[in-house]
């Protein structure tokens, strides 16, 4: 199985909030986090996917998920060099 590391952006230009994740199946959970039933920090927003990266392993993600999380430097970097 596939899995995958993601930042999510809201879509309004007031707010301006990112949030790190991971999963196997990107647009069940981009769906959830846009209809109040994803992680509680991503209720009452409506979401957009900005970067997401795939891994062979839940662990290896998780990893990364969690290197992102920590160090703000490093998200901000991807933040500011995605394609998406």
């Amino acid at each position: 199985m596939k899995y995958y590391v993601y930042i999510i952006k809201t879509k309004s230009s007031k707010i301006n909030k990112t949030y790190v994740g991971y999963t196997s199946d990107i647009k069940s959970r981009l769906y959830k986090h846009n209809n109040n039933k994803g992680a509680k920090s991503t209720k009452g927003h409506k979401w957009q996917l900005i970067y997401k990266k795939k891994f062979n392993s839940k662990s290896d993600a998780m990893s990364y998920e969690y290197k992102i999380k920590k160090n703000r430097k490093l998200r901000k970097d991807i933040i500011n060099n995605c394609t998406l």
